[in-house]
């Protein structure tokens, strides 16, 4: 923390939301922190505090900490604004209590001693009715640091015997994927693509979505490397390719692209491009992958996937001939039924190789197991307090939830109490319209703790308000790279809001519980929860970098964590589930190559990517520097399409399915092939004509292992809107 004198004058907002000018000398201070958001960059920040109210400390600028070892300064659009929203005069800054219909936005402040004690009566009302599980604490990554993410809320839940949330929405299925070829999540350090010279970026938007990893990969591609994007929509990371120095653009149909790894292989083997030294003594069931990969000729794959069978057979060749080619994915392309597959299927890959032998070979993806490996979870959730055994259901189904009787399970009570934190579901969780109207229920006791008056908010029984970063400690564990930092409150809660943690501190005392781990402090529980980090260096230094191999290779020894210490070619954990024991292209269901009654209907495939430079899902899309930039909603089509559906550009079209319906202005360009559409997410409701969103149109079918889900293999039509 630094200390000065700064002459200028400047604009603040009070904690009461208006504006008000200072002009003259401040005291000021420096405080660094980290930010929290859903994104593998957590950049670190540096916020100026004006201290010359000593009452109130108002921060007055917030910038990129150019000391960050990843970030190096800079910050996205995202952020740069980022006290637009701490002071922003829509923010939540009391309890509200509904006074009007669910749905209306209508609401009147209370004291939080009311509000608790209504929250509280309610929830013994139907823990008493109908039993803890009928309780569903809903909550995900729009805080991702530690505590706010998983603090105290585990503890509280567990204790009162709630049912169990399982947030796999995006991330874990990659991981379980992965484990069943390496047995293990873990990759390559993507900092470690600087030593690669060939990269593919799969199913990835890096200079979007990871803006700090190019600049790695820049340096590669002055060494020489060749970069090949492998993407459903021609993004503006694959725009940055550059054919003269032999990158490429592989644009396969969505949920197709396991079909071209098929055929990779095939064509690595058919022309003798393995590593059979390092498959012998590194992997198991090679001669059934061999076999299985056999009729997955680059012809057979090109009918799949829509890529030529030439370009199929050179990114094999190209792949098996550079020792260190390095693959770089990311969570997008786990997003269809056979999303597990995909890992599954990939990981195969550097195998047939021995990528892994070299510094800069394999796969690169979020490197979470790493980080967050340093959490002791046990010390963390408590699962010691848990009351007895509750049912788990899958964050993904929350339409299915809250519209069936029995919760989407054969037994057990319907979900009668929804406390929401950390995310703005109606917006951001597919079959939003059955979401939708399973909040509208009037027997539901809703509870939201929030930033703003989210679409979901709004049909809250109880909003309560909380703090944003740069009000609270907390210590944030990136999955893009290996630094661990700390983030260091700036400012006092804004107005009566309050933190994750304290939250759960004040439910707990609500509640009349008594166990004393439910009222641990902030110091506690970063003290108690991380063993193998010292929070005092921690604090010290600012970040720490996660153990990772000094030679940059995670497998160099080629020594995997499968029973055999080899990679699995062929699984026997994946027959005990259900699957096959070796990579397979199964369609989607909801696809062209799927049901052909429900394409028949629904001939066009809908991605929903994220497409915007400042806002992040579902947050900063209402703030009027965000949102209005970006020019709103919009359906992207091929030109072909739109012609055959008699749509010009800027013209209103109706997207619908059995789901939903939508109507957005049409955009035509030339990213999408014939037969795929895009709605960028992340608009709210008011955003929309027609008040709905683009996860209303989505699929909430499950991946066929790791809890993920398909909401990329939905299938619309799009005509003229009435």
């Amino acid at each position: 923390m630094q200390h000065g004198i700064a002459g200028c004058a400047v604009r603040i907002a009070p904690a009461d939301g208006t504006t008000a000018t200072y002009a003259g000398p401040m005291a000021t201070r420096t405080v660094n922190g980290t930010c929290h958001h859903d994104c593998p960059d957590s950049c670190g920040w540096t916020v100026t505090v004006d201290d010359t109210d000593a009452t109130t400390p108002i921060a007055v600028k917030l910038r990129g900490n150019p000391a960050h070892p990843y970030s190096a300064g800079e910050l996205c659009p995202k952020v740069n604004r980022f006290l637009d929203r701490v002071y922003s005069p829509d923010r939540l800054l009391y309890p509200l209590r509904r006074v009007g219909p669910k749905g209306s936005g209508e609401f009147e402040r209370v004291d939080w001693d009311d509000a608790l004690a209504a929250i509280a009566r309610n929830l013994h009302r139907v823990i008493e009715t109908y039993g803890a599980e009928a309780v569903l604490p809903f909550s995900d990554a729009g805080n991702q640091s530690m505590l706010a993410m998983m603090g105290l809320s585990g503890r509280f839940f567990g204790h009162m015997g709630a049912t169990k949330l399982i947030r796999a929405i995006c991330g874990p299925t990659v991981g379980a994927a992965m484990a069943m070829t390496n047995g293990t999540g873990r990759g390559l350090d993507p900092e470690q693509l600087a030593h690669s010279d060939l990269i593919l970026l799969w199913g990835t938007n890096t200079k979007l979505t990871n803006r700090h990893l190019w600049p790695t990969i820049e340096r590669a591609r002055e060494r020489g490397a060749r970069l090949v994007v492998i993407d459903p929509i021609r993004t503006v990371t694959a725009e940055a390719i550059d054919p003269d120095r032999g990158d490429r653009f592989v644009q396969p149909l969505p949920g197709t692209d396991i079909s071209m790894m098929l055929a990779m292989m095939h064509v690595i083997i058919r022309d003798g491009l393995t590593n059979d030294e390092w498959i012998a003594a590194h992997t198991a069931g090679y001669d059934e992958l061999r076999a299985a990969v056999a009729e997955w000729t680059p012809e057979r794959a090109s009918d799949a996937c829509g890529v030529p069978a030439a370009v199929i057979g050179r990114l094999a060749h190209d792949y098996a001939t550079t020792p260190n080619a390095a693959i770089r994915t990311l969570i997008g392309a786990e997003h269809h039924e056979n999303g597990a597959m995909f890992f599954r299927t990939m990981a195969c890959l550097p195998a047939l190789t021995g990528a892994w032998a070299h510094r800069g070979g394999g796969i690169a993806k979020s490197v979470g197991s790493y980080t967050e490996s340093q959490i002791d979870e046990a010390r963390l959730f408590r699962p010691d307090l848990d009351r007895g055994d509750p049912r788990t259901l899958n964050m993904s189904r929350l339409g299915e939830i809250l519209t069936s009787p029995t919760a989407g399970e054969p037994t057990g009570p319907g979900i009668h109490a929804f406390v929401n934190w950390n995310c703005n579901p109606l917006v951001t969780v597919p079959n939003a319209d059955a979401i939708r109207r399973g909040l509208a229920r009037d027997d539901l006791y809703t509870v939201v703790h929030e930033q703003f008056m989210t679409d979901t908010a709004k049909y809250a029984d109880i909003v309560l308000p909380a703090t944003t970063q740069i009000e609270s400690d907390d210590i944030v564990f990136s999955w893009g790279s290996l630094w661990t930092a700390y983030n260091r409150a700036a400012i006092a809660p804004v107005g009566e809001s309050c933190s994750n943690t304290e939250l759960f501190r004040r439910l707990a005392g609500a509640m009349g519980y008594t166990e004393p781990a439910l009222f641990d402090d902030d110091e506690t529980l970063m003290r108690e929860s991380l063993p193998t980090i010292d929070l005092d260096e921690l604090r010290s230094k600012e970040w720490l970098r996660a153990p990772y191999p000094d030679d940059g290779r995670p497998f160099g020894d080629g020594e995997f964590d499968t029973p055999s210490g080899r990679v699995h070619l062929a699984s026997d954990d994946l027959v005990a589930i259900g699957q096959p024991r070796v990579p397979t292209y199964v369609p989607p269901n909801e696809s062209p190559g799927g049901d052909p009654e429900l394409s028949a209907r629904y001939p066009l495939q809908l991605l929903t990517p994220k497409h915007h430079t400042r806002f992040l899902n579902s947050g900063y899309s209402h703030l009027p520097k965000h949102g209005p930039a970006e020019g709103g909603p919009f359906v992207e089509l091929d030109a072909d399409d739109a012609r055959a559906r008699g749509l010009a550009d800027g013209a209103l079209a109706r997207v619908w399915n059995d789901r939903a319906s939508l109507d957005v202005p049409v955009r035509i360009s030339g990213r999408l092939r014939p037969g795929v559409v895009a709605i960028p997410w992340g608009w709210w409701t008011a955003h929309h004509p027609d008040g709905n969103v683009a996860n209303m149109l989505t699929n909430d079918t499950l991946t066929e292992w790791g809890g993920g889900v398909a909401y990329s293999d939905t299938l619309v039509q799009v005509s003229a809107a009435d």
